[in-house]
């Protein structure tokens, strides 16, 4: 599903700082169909840079990475913006609502960007609206909630909405930075259980970034970023499990 291989990545350098120093140097990783895994590492170590790398949201210096046998690099920008949009959900860390957009129209976006979304949308719940209700119902946001602009929404109410936006329509991957921050142990839990069977339901995979350790257990691997990224220092990785 997911193939890295000689990935280079740096930030651009601040004018007059000198040469830019690569942040993600990773010789190879493989995810397979179907799998969930967990990427855990130390703050600042390059996680969401990896997911952006993964997700086609950023492009490698050097070497490649691969989504279902696509190499983004050898997209344009709007190819890789289609494709990521047929195949691939994700919850970010800072959610990227609209913020002006009711809670639905937020979760609908997926399938107004992809035909084939809203297709499985509509084999999922009869029409795209119907899925999207079904899905907020699971993640556990109230219906009188619906209505309301993204903005009007707490921290933890809009994660849930992100979430439901990721999922909608079954896509291959969905790629997860954080996605339970903001929520107390009982919606932790039952957004996990959510998120977990609708992957396994659908046989997609799942790359799951948190701080949160006691989740690991629930997922297929455990991937440490210290040990596959080599611009990572071991010591800076000391204290992590």
């Amino acid at each position: 599903m997911i193939d890295v291989q000689d990935l280079r990545f740096a930030w651009p350098a601040p004018s007059g700082h000198g040469r830019s120093v690569d942040c993600v140097v990773i010789d190879r990783l493989t995810i397979a169909a179907g799998k969930t895994v967990f990427l855990f590492g130390p703050s600042g170590g390059g996680k969401s840079t990896l997911l952006g790398l993964l997700a086609g949201v950023l492009v490698p210096r050097t070497g490649s990475v691969s989504l279902l046998g696509t190499c983004w690099s050898d997209l344009s920008g709007a190819r890789r913006d289609a494709f990521r949009a047929d195949h691939l959900g994700y919850i970010f860390q800072q959610f990227n609502l609209l913020p002006y957009l009711s809670v639905l129209d937020n979760v609908l976006l997926p399938c107004r960007f992809s035909a084939l979304r809203r297709e499985r949308a509509t084999q999922d719940g009869g029409s795209p609206g119907a899925a999207s209700r079904d899905l907020l119902r699971r993640v556990g946001l109230a219906e009188e909630l619906w209505a309301r602009p993204a903005a009007q929404l707490s921290v933890g109410q809009q994660q849930r909405v992100a979430a439901a936006r990721a999922l909608i329509g079954r896509p291959e991957v969905v790629i997860a930075d954080e996605p339970t921050s903001a929520l107390d142990a009982a919606l932790r839990d039952s957004f996990m259980d959510l998120l977990l069977d609708a992957c396994r339901a659908s046989g997609g995979t799942l790359v799951f970034v948190s701080h949160d350790e006691r989740l690991a257990a629930r997922f297929d691997e455990r991937l440490s970023l210290a040990a596959i990224n080599r611009a990572v220092s071991p010591a800076s990785a000391e204290g992590i499990a």
